[in-house]
């Protein structure tokens, strides 16, 4: 019983993925759905159990996992466009499967679940960018979140304009958007990393999947919360905390409460053992 409850994230989360995919190829009659999503639930269902063991890079592992399987297998090899351009040009086109069931289930009603854990354990680019040397990032966010929100207008705008033109080839348009895109984001992303000396200043201020994310975030069943009754104010946990997210304040409206990753960066600084799911 102990090993089952110490592992209870892993099996939970495993099963989650495995209903998804489950579901999926029954309804779609493609088997590819029940890899897809096992291979994910695996992967986090791994990490989270490398994380109980105490291994410094659990998280990292699953990033790459689960990353390079989207970036490489999903984008490169199945040429499926997995950025935000990709789930307009499907969603326009009436398709529900590639793009459109991975941004319902990781960025719009996953957050309902596990909040922004995609930030934290799946993104292939902030695996590339949480490889970088400032993972601590500035104390105080610049006020620039509202870029996010001009660059989700553009991607919209890009794909909507290519069927109101009914533009020709549009597949393979996507296909290069794609590769255009992900060599963008980053190049942007280490660019500013370097400038601002924040690994995470992109997620912050451009990224425009979070305007997926942050709404459902905030309704997050796993949540970072602290034991006011441990908590001995140190100031630690902030300081750790790449997204700057107040994790002392256990309420949802805490400050910069939606950009939480998850990454446990905080539990790990803690000296009281106070911050806990």
């Amino acid at each position: 019983m102990s090993f089952l409850k110490k592992y209870a994230a892993s099996f939970l989360m495993l099963a989650l993925f495995l209903t998804i995919g489950i579901v999926l190829w029954r309804t779609l009659d493609n088997l590819f759905y029940l890899f897809n999503f096992g291979y994910i639930g695996c992967s986090i269902a791994f990490g989270l159990a490398l994380y109980e063991k105490k291994f410094v890079h659990a998280r990292r592992v699953v990033q790459l996992l689960v990353g390079l399987y989207m970036l490489v297998y999903l984008g490169l090899i199945c040429n499926e466009n997995m950025q935000i351009e990709g789930f307009w040009y499907y969603l326009f086109s009436g398709v529900f499967e590639a793009a459109t069931i991975h941004y319902a289930v990781a960025k719009i009603l996953g957050p309902l679940i596990f909040g922004r854990g995609w930030c934290g354990y799946a993104c292939w680019t902030a695996m590339i960018l949480d490889l970088l040397p400032y993972k601590r990032g500035p104390r105080e966010r610049k006020k620039w979140g509202f870029l996010r929100y001009i660059i989700f207008g553009i991607s919209l705008a890009f794909v909507l304009l290519l069927f109101l033109l009914d533009v020709r080839h549009k597949d393979q348009i996507m296909f290069w958007s794609f590769l255009v895109g992900n060599l963008l984001y980053y190049g942007v992303g280490i660019a500013l990393a370097f400038a601002w000396k924040d690994n995470r200043a992109f997620c912050k201020y451009l990224c425009p999947v979070t305007v997926f994310l942050k709404p459902a975030s905030y309704f997050s069943l796993l949540r970072v919360k602290v034991d006011a009754s441990k908590c001995i104010s140190c100031g630690g946990c902030k300081r750790v905390c790449p997204m700057n997210v107040d994790v002392t304040d256990s309420s949802r409206k805490r400050k910069n409460g939606t950009e939480c990753i998850l990454c446990m960066e905080c539990a790990e600084a803690c000296r009281k053992k106070a911050i806990h799911f």
